[in-house]
């Protein structure tokens, strides 16, 4: 709680009040990682933070019973977001080291799915996750998805345009990489002001 008792974040935010914020999206440099071999340089320069952003895409299901391995993993470091096709690349052993690594945090929202999904692909052991919402919690803040976060935290809105659009794509468009890229870039922007703001306690 701040002065007088108020809450430092809003409880709860309504769809109405995310749509009236301010629309914005990742503007920094994508690296598109569509070859196995541009693998290992990848995780090598993500290797050099201790906190990334992290997110995946999977191609949607419109028939029951029907179902997609994950196709996108998205990483974001600093004025940086790298987009790995492990449909195309495989999921390999240096991402699987990497996600494995507690020594690097990977925040995001929903990630145990994003885990179970992963581990589908191929067996690790997951480490160093944590979800955005345990940081504000106790804060007061009782939505959870990474939509409704970012408004309450950052008081901005994020896209939900390409969500359904096909991540199995040979070629994916401008928009899917700005809103994947967009979606890892907000959960370290979002751990970053709350570690600049005292909340993050390791």
């Amino acid at each position: 709680m701040g002065v007088n008792n108020k809450p430092v974040f809003q409880e709860y935010v309504t769809p109405e009040e995310v749509n009236a914020l301010p629309l914005t999206y990742y503007e920094g440099k994508i690296v598109l990682i569509h070859k196995k071999d541009q693998v290992s340089a990848a995780i090598d320069e993500i290797n050099q933070h201790s906190v990334v952003g992290f997110d995946t895409e999977t191609k949607p299901t419109f028939v029951k019973g029907q179902f997609y391995h994950i196709s996108l993993i998205q990483l974001a470091i600093p004025g940086k977001v790298f987009l790995f096709r492990i449909k195309l690349t495989g999921f390999t052993q240096p991402l699987r080291d990497l996600l494995a690594n507690e020594n690097i945090l990977k925040v995001g929202v929903g990630l145990r799915d994003d885990v179970i999904g992963l581990q589908k692909i191929h067996d690790f052991e997951a480490a160093g996750f944590e979800e955005i919402h345990k940081y504000v919690v106790e804060l007061g803040v009782r939505n959870t998805g990474l939509r409704k976060l970012a408004a309450i935290l950052m008081q901005v809105r994020i896209s939900k345009g390409q969500q359904t659009s096909n991540w199995e794509n040979t070629i994916l468009t401008k928009n899917q990489q700005s809103y994947a890229a967009t979606d890892a870039w907000i959960c370290l922007e979002m751990y970053n002001l709350l570690e600049e703001k005292g909340f993050i306690y390791e």
